[in-house]
């Protein structure tokens, strides 16, 4: 197996501080090239004047220069016009590739914000995306793609069309083969492209691009394609442009300890940052004989940009650090050692690391702690931990990461899978004593295959929780995995909508039934047939353009398709419906004699309850709370509501389905008394006289 195989944990961190600093600083051996860069592209696409009234929520919209494509939007803030969208680009996929092959004729793919087919007449083949371009006339180093971007403009649609060349990049490079490696002149071009949009001259622009996921993006794309890198020699520096440096080194089991140095020019800072990465002895051999190399990729300036476009952080007391780590790890290796040069030296700060969650787009503090914090350095120590995803996640628009969740999650679906076992296990010992009219048959059907469709999607669930939906290798996997849970809850709940509709046909028809076989045919048509339908179509219409699966866990997707609404669409309408039917069971339960007594009256409450406790489980009314958790921004409680009540699913069905089942108990009793019947008939046999005579014969 090839080393590079291994390397899919990909960690994201940087260094925060208490002080800011403005001194200006260039790249020593790039001073004058730096400076003429500058003055290169310091033109900007000039703002329209937007005329007559502004009121509160308006916008206008302003063409770009004569020489650029796309519009600047502007919108009302306190009764100025404020620019807040930039589409302006002078960037096309044919000017990429005018220099080598004037009538190339391309186009990115079909997710990329700049759909363009542009024909060429003198081509000799049509070139489906960037990708293939760029295989066609550069396949070994990339570089016909540089001298396009770099002299053009970074203006802030020139820098989502960069972004987005990356992406297809990185994408198609993922896709196109197990064996399509990257070499250091690809890395070194690649950087080259990135460079050219982390300028200081760049950082401002980014905040007036369409899709604020776009840094997050640039990072995500870099870290994948870096992960295909190859090292040949014991440690290399691939790429070393002002805004982004690349190290790789080849990983040794048989040294005591490995580390990584990189030293990392700042452009707003009089001294270079020198960065050590170390993986300890132990996490080195845990580590499978496979993983062979470790990569990191710095960049000065993208934590100004995240700052520029993402929202800050609440929790956090310090003002950001620009300069971030993209990490290429091996698979397995759960804890690394980081050790940061303070930028300035001269006074006493505290600091901290924290690592970059691309789903929430904020900081998150909790995989690292910091192990000494002296005057000119600071030491991390970051563990790479994957907790099981929360069970909130399920009908939530966001997934909240929280240790309680986690721990409700872990514990109830660890109670729950046992119970859904047992409560199989006694409904096949007890099946030919319950199971006697074609109703308490029907009834038993649906909590089997209730029973089983809820064990089998916590079992998936589980599993799903073991791949990320941002590795390429798991992506395949991820998808497999999110279509059988999807099924499989919606199989439980097309079967509890089944139990719901058997319990209405036993009020309303009474003296009429219909045929065992007739029943069993639409049972298993609504609980897997319309289930199968509901996951076939949602997984044929959204991955395509890959939009079946979130980026940040196994499941179905909300931000960019709704795929989830094929999930909670259909469950909260079923609970909907179920809700009317256990009213319905409660006002018929409560019909009370003329002149009852008042313990008459409090055995008709009980009642009541005890068939509303029943069916809250079997027919999943606790799913409703998942209605409050589609809001985004909702209280923490309701996940933890939705979590206790739903996680426990399985145990509530055995609690309040099977064990308070009277006749399930008279049989289990019939059973043990009969296998103890036979045990002491047996015991007899082997004690009787003519057993004895036979031993004494012999």
């Amino acid at each position: 197996m090839k080393p590079w195989i291994a390397m899919v944990c990909c960690l994201v961190f940087f260094l925060t501080t208490e002080c800011s600093h403005s001194k200006p600083k260039t790249h020593r051996k790039d001073e004058d090239k730096f400076q003429i860069s500058l003055q290169k592209h310091e033109f900007r696409p000039r703002q329209g004047k937007c005329d007559g009234l502004c009121s509160s929520s308006s916008s206008c919209n302003q063409s770009c220069p004569w020489n650029f494509r796309g519009e600047i939007v502007f919108t009302c803030n306190q009764n100025k016009w404020q620019k807040t969208i930039e589409t302006c680009t002078s960037l096309s996929v044919d000017t990429l590739f005018q220099r080598i092959h004037p009538a190339a004729s391309l186009s990115l793919a079909s997710s990329s914000v700049f759909p363009m087919s542009l024909i060429g007449n003198a081509a000799p083949v049509h070139i489906g995306n960037v990708f293939q371009g760029i295989q066609k006339y550069c396949p070994e180093d990339y570089v016909c793609i540089v001298d396009a971007v770099k002299s053009s403009a970074v203006t802030s649609g020139n820098i989502a069309f960069i972004v987005e060349l990356l992406k297809n990049i990185s994408s198609n490079l993922q896709t196109s083969g197990i064996h399509d490696n990257v070499n250091w002149k690809k890395m070194k071009n690649y950087g080259k492209v990135a460079n050219h949009i982390l300028g200081p001259t760049a950082i401002s622009n980014w905040a007036f691009i369409a899709n604020k996921n776009a840094s997050s993006d640039l990072l995500e794309s870099v870290n994948s394609f870096a992960k295909k890198l190859q090292i040949q020699g014991k440690s290399e520096s691939i790429v070393d442009e002002l805004f982004i440096q690349t190290k790789g080194s080849r990983i040794s089991h048989s040294s005591s300890e490995h580390s990584l140095s990189l030293s990392v020019p700042r452009y707003n800072a009089t001294e270079d940052v020198l960065v050590v990465i170390e993986i300890p002895r132990q996490a080195l051999q845990e580590l499978s004989f496979n993983a062979s190399q470790a990569i990191v990729v710095a960049f000065p300036t993208l934590g100004a940009i995240l700052k520029e476009v993402h929202r800050p952080n609440t929790s956090l007391q310090k003002p950001i650090d620009d300069l971030i780590l993209s990490l290429v790890l091996p698979e397995g290796l759960n804890e690394i050692i980081l050790t940061f040069d303070k930028i300035n030296k001269s006074q006493s700060t505290s600091s901290q690391c924290v690592s970059w969650d691309p789903a929430t787009g904020q900081w998150d503090e909790s995989p690292c702690t910091v192990m000494s914090d002296i005057n000119s350095t600071v030491k991390c120590r970051c563990r790479h931990t994957k907790a099981v995803t929360s069970f909130s996640i399920l009908m939530s628009s966001k997934p909240v990461k929280n240790t309680i969740l986690n721990h409700i999650t872990f514990i109830g679906l660890s109670i729950s899978i046992f119970s859904l076992v047992l409560c199989l296990v006694i409904e096949a010992i007890v099946w030919s004593r319950v199971v006697v009219t074609e109703i308490s048959y029907m009834r038993h059907v649906c909590i089997v295959n209730i029973a089983v469709s809820l064990l089998t999607a916590n079992v998936w669930f589980i599993i799903g929780s073991n791949f990320s939906a941002n590795v390429q290798e798991d992506h395949k996997w991820c998808v497999a995995v999110t279509f059988l849970c999807h099924f499989f809850f919606l199989s439980l709940f097309f079967w509890m909508l089944f139990k719901a509709l058997l319990i209405v046909y036993g009020i309303l028809v009474v003296f009429r039934r219909m045929m065992k076989s007739r029943m069993m045919a639409i049972g298993f048509a609504i609980g897997y047939g319309c289930p199968l339908v509901i996951a076939v179509i949602t997984v044929t219409v959204t991955e395509p353009g890959e939009g079946y699966t979130r980026k940040d866990a196994c499941w179905l997707n909300w931000n960019q398709t709704k795929a989830l609404f094929a999930f909670a669409i259909p469950a909260l309408a079923i609970v909907a419906v179920n809700l009317l039917v256990v009213l319905a069971v409660a006002i018929n339960t409560q019909r009370p004699l003329i002149g009852s007594s008042k313990s008459q009256d409090m055995a008709i409450v009980f009642r009541i309850s005890k068939n509303v406790a029943i069916l809250t489980p079997l027919l999943g009314l606790t799913w409703g709370f998942g209605l409050t958790t589609l809001l985004e921004g909702v209280h923490l409680v309701f996940h933890i509501i939705f979590a206790l009540l739903n996680a426990f699913q399985g145990f509530f069905i055995l609690l309040f389905g099977t064990i308070m089942d009277h006749k399930i108990r008279d049989a289990l009793r019939m059973r043990v008394s009969s296998l103890k019947g036979k045990s002491r008939a047996a015991e007899k046999v082997s004690l009787s006289p003519a057993n004895g005579s036979r031993i004494l014969n012999r």
